[in-house]
């Protein structure tokens, strides 16, 4: 992961209507996987994919996760679990379980949730290189050192040219 406060290498933003558009076509991916009896999304950035997903999928049990792995979006901490799964979800190692993220990046928090659901399939909008055999569905890749803006993160300023002045 690129340091924000730094400035990313490589920055992608990602505006609400593209974001909702990716998520649609992840469902549409996991139409044909499924069908699942819940959602696990993982905090705070599943939250908006699994409402989607849920809502084109017709799943109404939406469950979460959250896990801390960064501090002020740039200090990388080890996975703290803060809030766990209903017991009953981690029945049969997850079996029937849709777990979704917004993004897959170092692999740090999927192996948690990995651990805890093993029989889970595990989905995310955006994959990194490094964490992508993680993930069993996902929709765009992206390089490791490219930064996604998700429209939550973000507000509408002026964006200079990538090449110098204009």
């Amino acid at each position: 992961m690129t340091e924000a406060a730094g400035g990313p290498d490589k920055a992608f933003p990602v505006s609400w209507d593209q974001f909702h558009r990716d998520c649609r076509a992840l469902a549409w991916r996991l139409h044909a996987v499924g069908p699942f009896e819940a959602i696990v999304a993982i905090t705070r950035g599943g939250l908006v994919p699994a409402a989607i997903v849920a809502r084109e999928l017709g799943v109404r049990v939406v469950e979460t996760i959250s896990i801390v792995a960064y501090r002020n979006f740039k200090t990388e901490t080890a996975p703290e679990v803060v809030k766990q799964i209903q017991p009953k979800l981690l029945a049969n190692g997850g079996e029937g379980i849709l777990v979704l993220d917004d993004l897959v990046d170092t692999g740090k928090t999927a192996k948690v949730v990995r651990e805890l659901l093993p029989k889970a399939h595990f989905a995310t909008v955006y994959a990194k290189p490094l964490a992508r055999p993680l993930v069993n569905t996902f929709v765009t890749e992206v390089s490791q050192d490219t930064w996604i803006h998700f429209p939550w993160d973000t507000a509408l300023v002026y964006a200079p040219p990538i090449r110098g002045k204009e």
